[in-house]
């Protein structure tokens, strides 16, 4: 029982052995046949390219000869007009010299006639005759220099040699550069500028791009890290004069987006593109591809945003004595307006007029903060302030100081609403005026105080995420 069990064992792995060399072998066969086929394609496709080879040079010779055709044209047509310029000046100045001739013998004629009377009339014809001639020849003076090397057909052909001397199989076109310094945005749209050192072989250009959402979907395009923000910071600068700007700055950390995501702008001819309906606040990655018969490669990611939303000012928070306009960009004062409302919204405060984003004073407050007081006179609000040439910070009724530099023109605020702290700045000289550190316990907006100024929001500033947005703060 033993030996058989034994032969059995043998016979199961000789069989198996015989099967793994059986589809071995298929296999090694199929690999065989795919390299018969790929060595046929080879063949077919070098005979392809060298026919196609001849074929383009076939046809620059055909252009030379064309064009040397038509130069050569052009210069036998150049020779026969100054030949028969020539030709024409030639038969004049030879009769010219028959009249010269005949006017030197009837002069030496002259010199023989004794006939004084005579004399003197056959002179004076003579004379007038020479006359005439000598102003006739000025006319034979050649239009073209005797040493006519045909300068006008200069002939140098040294950027079409090196042209020539270049000739080589195309190859795809190097990748192009995203220049993020070219690059505009607005809140919905980014124009996307490149350069391309292949500029001339290139085909067309394709766009790629994906919203940002952080460092995992640069480098999955095996692209160099890119500074994540690790915090949520806005920045608002803001001109103290007759017309205000703001701006924000948001930052965000998401995961990696899928390649569904990408969209795809195929078959562009220029350098720049515009891309529309994008979402405001928000960073993009975008690639350029440069593409050509010979295939294609891609510039390294560039990431841009896009704007904010354009800021607008909450004409339902305005005090009554305030003049909002139509767009909601301006406020001023305005005596002739206290018909208003009240609304719990409304700043109600005597002494000064507040809306919420605006100005005299600029600072930040909850949405709770009390309308019926100045901002900074309460604990939920926090201002810079100016009254006159004086500069302080105001929370809660208590003031502190400052000194910026004379004529402070821009005001920048950085708020880091995760760690309590709001900085305000010297915008146009980069200095630092004052830091409130804060224990945040609701969401803020900005908030303003005008007096007997007119303020005009000119970049803008975007709405929180923490606000309704459906409302006009922001």
């Amino acid at each position: 029982m033993s030996g058989n069990g034994v032969g059995s064992t043998a016979e199961q792995n000789l069989e198996s052995n015989l099967t793994n060399l059986i589809k071995r072998n298929t296999e090694l066969e199929t690999l065989l046949a795919k390299l018969i086929q790929t060595c046929q394609h080879v063949e077919v496709n070098a005979s392809r390219q060298e026919t196609k080879l001849m074929e383009e040079c076939d046809q620059l010779i055909e252009i030379i000869q064309q064009r040397r055709q038509i130069i050569g044209t052009k210069i036998k047509e150049g020779k026969v007009v100054r030949l028969r310029k020539l030709a024409q000046q030639i038969a004049n100045c030879k009769q010219c010299i028959e009249r010269s001739t005949s006017l030197i013998s009837q002069a030496e004629q002259s010199l023989k006639e004794n006939d004084h009377a005579r004399f003197l009339q056959t002179a004076k014809n003579i004379t007038e005759r020479v006359s005439m001639a000598t102003a006739s020849s000025q006319v034979l003076i050649p239009e073209i220099n005797l040493n006519d090397t045909f300068d006008t057909f200069a002939l140098d052909f040294t950027r079409e040699k090196k042209l020539l001397e270049c000739l080589d199989y195309l190859t795809a076109p190097n990748p192009p550069t995203i220049r993020e310094e070219l690059c505009t945005a607005s809140y919905d749209t980014i124009t996307v500028h490149w350069t391309s050192d292949d500029e001339f072989s290139v085909v067309s250009y394709e766009l790629q791009y994906t919203i940002f959402t952080g460092q995992a979907n640069v480098v999955s395009l095996n692209t160099s890290n890119g500074d994540v923000p690790t915090k949520s910071n806005c920045y608002r600068s803001a001109q103290v004069s007759n017309t205000w700007d703001s701006q924000f700055i948001p930052a965000s950390i998401g995961l990696c987006n899928s390649a569904d995501s990408w969209m795809i702008v195929p078959n562009i001819k220029q350098n720049h593109y515009t891309v529309h309906g994008l979402q405001s606040g928000t960073k993009y990655i975008f690639i350029v591809k440069a593409i050509n018969q010979a295939g294609s490669r891609s510039s390294e990611p560039g990431k841009l945003k896009t704007n904010s939303q354009p800021f607008k000012l909450d004409p339902k928070s305005a005090h009554r004595k305030l003049k909002v306009s139509h767009d909601n960009l301006t406020v001023e004062r305005d005596e002739t307006s206290s018909k208003k409302s009240h609304t719990p919204e409304r700043f109600t405060s005597q002494g000064s007029y507040g809306v919420a984003g605006n100005v005299y004073a600029i600072g930040i407050s909850y949405k709770s903060a009390p309308k019926h007081e100045w901002i900074g006179k309460n604990s939920a609000s926090w201002v810079l302030c100016r009254c006159n040439n004086t500069w302080v910070v105001r929370h809660n009724s208590k003031e502190i100081p400052i000194e910026p530099a004379p004529h402070l023109r821009r005001v920048g605020i950085l708020l880091d609403y995760d760690n309590g702290s709001l900085a305000f700045y010297d915008a146009l000289n980069s200095l630092h005026l004052y830091t409130f550190d804060i224990t945040f316990g609701q969401p803020v907006c900005p908030t303003f105080t005008v007096w007997n100024k007119c303020l005009t929001i000119i970049t803008g500033l975007p709405i929180p995420d923490h606000l309704d947005s459906s409302e006009q703060l922001a």
